[in-house]
């Protein structure tokens, strides 16, 4: 009984593992490949036209006109993506939940480092104050919509 034991203590002291200090070994942190930018900081152009795409987009939802993305505008996969078909079905979801646009609001800019490209985010205010959307539009280095999207925000519980 005591082999037993004795060797049951010496498989429990072998197979514990001694921990290195965390202090001595260099711990690297990785670097965000995203940072917030100030809007002061961003180029008028671009400001603009982030804004103005989100405004012509989501202002379609409420005439049910939408004009087509220019190529000095938007890149080719969004004048693809952005068809009448597909923005059509798109408002028809939204306006049955949200009610008609009024306006958005930015509510911050961020920067990726790597791309280069500058994603603008939107408050968008609706007739109906039950759901909260927001706006996406992200701007590359040649000042053209090269994404956008929209989605719904969780409430956050009281």
């Amino acid at each position: 009984m005591r082999k037993i034991i004795l060797l049951l203590c010496l498989v429990l002291l072998f197979s514990c593992k001694s921990k290195k200090n965390s202090s001595t070994s260099a711990v690297k942190v990785p670097e965000k490949a995203t940072n917030l930018v100030k809007p002061e900081e961003v180029e008028a152009i671009k400001k603009d036209r982030a804004y103005d795409v989100g405004i012509r987009l989501l202002e379609s939802c409420n005439t049910s006109k939408f004009k087509n993305f220019s190529s000095a505008e938007a890149t080719d996969k969004v004048r693809q993506n952005a068809t009448r078909e597909k923005i059509s079905a798109i408002c028809k979801k939204i306006n049955q939940r949200n009610g008609r646009f009024i306006n958005i609001n930015l509510i911050d800019i961020t920067r990726n480092k790597k791309t280069d490209e500058l994603l603008f985010r939107y408050n968008i205010n609706y007739e109906k104050k039950l759901f909260k959307r927001e706006l996406f539009v992200t701007v590359n280095p040649e000042n053209k919509v090269s994404a956008i999207s929209t989605k719904e925000v969780p409430a956050k519980p009281l």
